[in-house]
């Protein structure tokens, strides 16, 4: 039964994904069934507790905590995320193991340790094993944190598809947290990204280009962009297992069925806090485009997806240090300057909702200023890391970074 539709900025449902990792030695622990099975008393998907819903995802070591419910009371949320992280701590002890923050694990070998979910709806993750071989980094080893905003209807739907375009290039200036993969800097803050851009390669039209199609129709959606994905895994799907609603990896993902978008391109943080805030600062402004006070809709419509693309591109390795030299996509948000890096954007964007009254806002703005000051988390990460990148001082700030989510607090590097 689906849950009664709810309008623009009704209610949000919120998605946060962590690693269960050893407490000593920080290798990943296939045991996210086992830790399921210890509340629900047999092995289950989903443990409901209050607010908050554990659930499983494609592999054994990640565990994923939603909001049961859409909420509109972010505060409560995120509160009830840092009760739940305690509990699941709590009762992983006795496995020696706990919950590890941050987009990927920084020396897993995924090719040797990737463990997929083997119970119930196994079926269609084992279809997509065979397709895409979920080994890789970009399927076994990638936490994110996903946002899901409702709309009620075609002109909500165009509205909220047409203002997410505008801002996902500049999500990963906010919340880049993935700088290593197998024990060393890749070279870019949000390598978590630039994995989900390829890891579907073999069937382009399943990702796209990450910024979707400027399309602003249920029917024109189902046509050209969910018609094409149905024909294009056909020959790999025989058996028809996989839904091309589910399989489409835009960075925005429309579902039709219960009206709302899907953010999918946030690394996520250190902590549910460093989360929320950010979603906060994304929900407001994302209402300032659907509202028109930065941009007219039909204006909105019109950018292209190469143009938003490319600064995706760019920002998903630099992030805030991206200096962007677009002076019209700078002039939509009302930046004084022709040039100007993406953080400035970013504290440009704070500052014009602060002086407008968005009492939003005021809750967050400790938690936005680490990241706006200090970096993003990739950045905090590769600070405090200094010349030592030897897999010894990186178990010692990832600890660091598994004591602030246990504690909901904020890294400092």
């Amino acid at each position: 039964q689906q849950p009664p539709r709810i309008h623009l900025f009704q209610g949000y449902g919120i998605e946060l994904e962590y690693m269960l990792v050893d407490c000593d030695t920080l290798e990943v622990k296939p045991i996210t069934d086992e830790l399921l099975k210890h509340e629900l008393g047999q092995y289950g998907s989903d443990f409901e507790n209050g607010m908050v819903t554990w659930s499983n995802e494609l592999v054994l070591h990640v565990v994923e905590l939603k909001s049961s419910k859409p909420e509109n009371n972010l505060n409560g949320l995120d509160h009830a995320f840092a009760e739940n992280v305690e509990r699941i701590n709590a009762v992983l002890r006795k496995w020696n193991t706990m919950l590890m923050p941050t987009a990927a694990h920084p020396f897993m070998d995924p090719q040797t340790e990737t463990k997929l979910w083997p119970h119930d709806n196994n079926e269609v993750y084992a279809v997509y094993n065979k397709i895409f071989d979920c080994r890789g980094h970009g399927w076994s080893n990638l936490q994110s944190t996903h946002l899901n905003l409702p709309f009620y209807d075609d002109e909500e739907f165009a509205k909220l598809h047409a203002a997410i375009r505008m801002i996902l290039p500049l999500l990963p200036a906010l919340c880049a947290s993935s700088p290593i993969l197998d024990g060393k800097l890749t070279g870019s803050l949000d390598t978590r990204l630039k994995f989900y851009k390829t890891n579907q390669a073999r069937i382009p039209s399943i990702t796209g280009k990450v910024i979707p199609e400027a399309v602003f129709s249920r029917r024109n959606y189902l046509n050209t962009i969910y018609e094409k994905i149905k024909t294009d895994i056909a020959p790999f799907d025989p058996e028809n297992e996989l839904n091309p609603i589910w399989v489409n990896s835009r960075g925005a993902i429309p579902r039709f069925d219960r009206g709302s978008i899907e953010i999918r391109i946030m690394d996520i943080q250190e902590c549910p806090a460093a989360d929320i805030a950010i979603v906060n600062l994304v929900i407001e402004t994302l209402k300032s485009f659907v509202s028109e006070k930065f941009l007219d809709v039909d204006s909105q419509m019109k950018w292209k997806t190469d143009t938003l693309a490319q600064l995706l591109e760019k920002t998903t390795d630099i992030g805030p240090q991206l200096v962007i030299d677009n002076p019209e996509y700078l002039a939509v948000f009302g930046f004084p300057e022709k040039s100007g890096t993406a953080a400035e954007l970013w504290r440009h964007i704070l500052n014009r909702m602060v002086r407008s009254g968005n009492a939003a806002m005021e809750n967050w703005k400790k938690e936005i200023d680490v990241i706006l000051k200090e970096g993003t988390l990739a950045q905090r990460i590769i600070k405090a890391l200094g010349h030592d990148h030897s897999k010894q001082n990186i178990v010692r700030v990832y600890k660091q970074l598994s004591g602030c989510l246990a504690q909901n607090k904020m890294f400092f590097s």
